[in-house]
């Protein structure tokens, strides 16, 4: 076939011809991305209102839920798009653009767990030394480095795909998935498998290792404490290890080779668990924050009601 000079675009097979049921697609699709983008804004909204809420753990997960709208956009506007697509082609610069979005966000997201643990081991082990350790200015910065290091990891492990020369332009998925693009180059080099191992180990491992430790040193704190300690420690704590689990789920669906996908499940369930952390993540971590968190709650409460009497006072006026 041709080379990198003659590929100028990606054509994403895995749409195929959905015919008629593109409008019922189009519109599942258009309710599930309006959703996560007003759940998500609404918990940024009800933290930056609410004075009470401008704490260390709360604004974490403000940028928590940045970056579900984030990953939300790198992915649900192509889809949409593409709903309506004859030929479902992606030229090369913004296929190489949704891949940075993509895995500087998957990068974010486990980092964003890692600061928001550390938050807490030093809120229940260390609570005398929490309003030095985490104050404000320390917790935009460490917000910084999250997004400063997620980037560089996505340059470091996967900016040699921009150089490659492909021999086809057939992406067997819905997204511009680097493992296939990679395929799809003329000369496959043992870079591609080192620069995997790179990204999972510093977006992933070391991550996951800083949220393992942090909850181990909590859990033994908490057997020492009281019974109304340990609940406040669980309430808190909950949705984070939650956040974590499904995101190793998703990992696992996403690590699974696709050719063994397409040769055991069909092609549906398949695209499915290929975007899985994209369709549950987002709109989980609103939830189990909005709903399980008390003060969260509260203000929610309370910002609807206020505004509910403003608006009664307003029509009493005229």
């Amino acid at each position: 076939m041709g080379n990198s000079s003659e590929t100028v675009s990606f054509v994403l097979a895995a749409y195929g011809n959905v015919g008629a049921l593109k409008y019922m697609y189009f519109s599942i699709i258009l309710f599930w991305y309006v959703s996560i983008c007003v759940a998500n804004t609404v918990l940024i909204v009800v933290i930056h209102v609410d004075r009470r809420l401008h704490e260390p753990m709360y604004i974490l997960l403000s940028n928590l839920c940045v970056n579900e709208i984030n990953g939300s956009t790198s992915m649900y506007p192509l889809l949409l798009s593409q709903m309506f697509s004859d030929s479902h082609e992606v030229t090369l610069p913004w296929c190489f653009l949704q891949m940075c979005c993509m895995y500087t966000t998957a990068s974010a997201e486990f980092c964003s767990l890692a600061a928001m643990a550390y938050d807490r081991y030093i809120s229940i082990c260390h609570p005398l030394r929490y309003n030095i350790t985490m104050n404000t200015e320390r917790v935009f910065m460490l917000i910084l480095l999250v997004w400063v290091y997620s980037f560089l990891i996505f340059i470091f492990s996967f900016s040699f795909i921009f150089s490659l020369k492909f021999c086809g332009n057939v992406v067997n998925n819905v997204y511009c998935d680097h493992k296939l693009i990679i395929r799809l180059s003329c000369s496959v080099s043992i870079h591609s498998f080192i620069s995997d191992i790179f990204f999972l180990l510093l977006s992933i491992f070391i991550p996951f290792s800083l949220i393992s430790v942090s909850y181990m040193k909590i859990l033994a704190v908490c057997r020492k404490t009281s019974t109304e300690n340990k609940q406040k420690a669980v309430t808190t704590c909950t949705p984070q290890i939650v956040s974590v689990s499904n995101l190793f789920v998703g990992c696992i669906f996403h690590a699974i080779d696709s050719s063994v996908l397409v040769a055991q499940v069909p092609g549906e369930v398949r695209i499915i668990l290929s975007i899985y952390l994209l369709i549950c993540q987002p709109m989980l971590t609103p939830f189990m924050y909005g709903f399980n968190l008390p003060k969260i709650r509260q203000s929610c409460t309370m910002l609807v009601f206020k505004r509910k009497s403003i608006s009664l006072f307003g029509k009493r006026l005229f």
